[in-house]
């Protein structure tokens, strides 16, 4: 299908960036309506390729994740409302169900996020070999393309020479633009009286997932405070910076019980339900008033680890997917443990610090770093299986799964990604006595 020339409207697409501030992407659609006077329609897809098996023999994405997921939609479709727009919802495969949307309106242009990993890239091209106008916004990172000390494709692979590198110029992330307040008109009232025809046509559902909780979770997610949506991700930000918590996050960031072990961002940080950069000015403030520390340091150190996976991908692409990944080293001769992945997967290895670990994940969704940190050390340099099956089960199970980042931390632990050291194994029973050695964990979990 190829789109036809006489077209005006804009179709503004959310991905991982359910949010209305700092939305450089969202603002740029708007000021593309304004000049072009037209309307624009917010757009949120229900990809079914998430709900595929995976090949490694499981649902790619899990009721966990569906759910928390589906209250960030929830809560800027409500919001998006209150400012006189509404959030279309559809579902099915992304560039085929836009490419029908953007007919059906005789839209001119489609302005969405920039997500630089594979699948999410083939829907940009597919779009685009369709003939439809694509915009794309990179906005997920601290630090803009041009505030950077080298190019984007000249990110140095060791984190360190990266850190340094930026800490060098006097890191300095770019500031959040203004939450949107005004949307533009939405389609004529004729257009829009289809909607309902389309949505049917297209699979669109409006069935709310079932939340799935677990009282021991250290993210109790069914607790309002922890709500999957953009104001709750905000009034938790609030939250942390005015309970000190930023003073003491070096020492307690390896907490494996209880809320307040880190900063429980991650989670609205990987809808884009809170933007990195909102999140590092929040910080900001807080050392401003409160002075900064080792802690205040770390936060923003960590933040920056989230950055460099990102450059990685945009540097070397599909490479941080393949077995090799980023490593010329020889791969293991020994194939894939499938037997003692499923004990893994399923919390049934017999090591009692790993299962309590993985009963966890499964149970909630979530899961400390330093516990994934052990689950996937175990399962790679003990259980002798492929990493990517650990890395497509986290994607799965995890409510707080970012492409880049799990990614590129199973590469990291497996030795396949720009880790100086090469891989590197956790000593599961000495992990357990440094971190749970009062088996707290591991009772709980039990």
């Amino acid at each position: 299908m190829t789109l036809s020339k006489a077209r005006s409207g804009v179709v503004y697409w959310f991905r991982n960036d359910l949010r209305l501030h700092d939305n450089s992407a969202l603002h740029q659609a708007i000021e593309l309506a304004e000049k072009q006077q037209t309307w624009l329609l917010p757009v949120y897809v229900h990809d079914t390729a998430l709900q595929l098996t995976s090949p490694w023999g499981f649902v790619r994405t899990s009721a966990h994740r569906l759910a928390w997921t589906a209250m960030a939609v929830q809560d800027v479709s409500q919001q998006l409302v209150e400012l006189g727009s509404q959030l279309l919802q559809i579902t099915g495969d992304p560039s085929e169900v836009l490419a029908e949307l953007m007919e059906h309106f005789s839209a001119s242009t489609l302005v969405c996020e920039d997500i630089a990993a594979p699948y999410e890239e083939a829907n940009i091209q597919a779009m685009q070999q369709r003939g439809i106008d694509v915009q794309t916004v990179w906005q997920s990172t601290l630090m803009a393309p041009d505030q950077l000390p080298f190019e984007p494709h000249d990110v140095p692979d060791e984190f360190s020479s990266f850190r340094r590198a930026v800490e060098r110029q006097t890191f300095a992330p770019a500031q959040p633009v203004a939450t949107v307040t005004t949307m533009p008109a939405l389609p004529n009232q004729a257009a829009l009286g289809s909607v309902h025809e389309l949505q049917h046509a297209l699979g669109h559902t409006t069935d709310p997932c079932v939340i799935l909780d677990d009282p021991r979770s250290a993210f109790p997610w069914s607790q309002p405070e922890f709500h999957g949506g953009e104001r709750a991700a905000l009034a938790h930000l609030v939250k942390y910076c005015s309970r000190d918590l930023p003073h003491t996050y070096k020492a307690t960031r390896n907490g494996l019980v209880g809320a307040n072990y880190s900063t429980k961002w991650s989670p609205w940080l990987a809808t884009g339900a809170l933007s990195a950069r909102q999140a590092w000015t929040a910080i900001r403030s807080f050392e401003a008033k409160y002075g900064a520390t080792d802690s205040t340091y770390w936060i923003g150190f960590e933040l920056l680890w989230r950055d460099h996976f990102r450059w990685l991908h945009l540097k070397y692409g599909e490479r941080m997917y393949w077995k090799r990944g980023l490593s010329d080293a020889p791969l293991p001769t020994l194939t894939h443990n499938t037997r003692g992945f499923e004990h893994w997967r399923t919390g049934r290895t017999g090591k009692a610090f790993i299962d309590a670990g993985m009963r966890e994940l499964n149970a909630t969704g979530y899961s400390s770093n330093r516990m994934r940190q052990n689950l996937a050390s175990f399962l790679i340099h003990d259980l002798r299986c492929d990493w990517r099956a650990g890395a497509a089960w986290f994607e799965s199970q995890l409510i707080d799964f970012d492409v880049y980042n799990n990614q590129g931390n199973w590469l990291y632990l497996s030795g396949r990604g720009t880790d100086p050291r090469g891989s590197r194994r956790f000593n599961p029973d000495k992990q357990a006595q440094d971190y749970d050695g009062d088996g707290a964990y591991r009772r709980l979990w039990n």
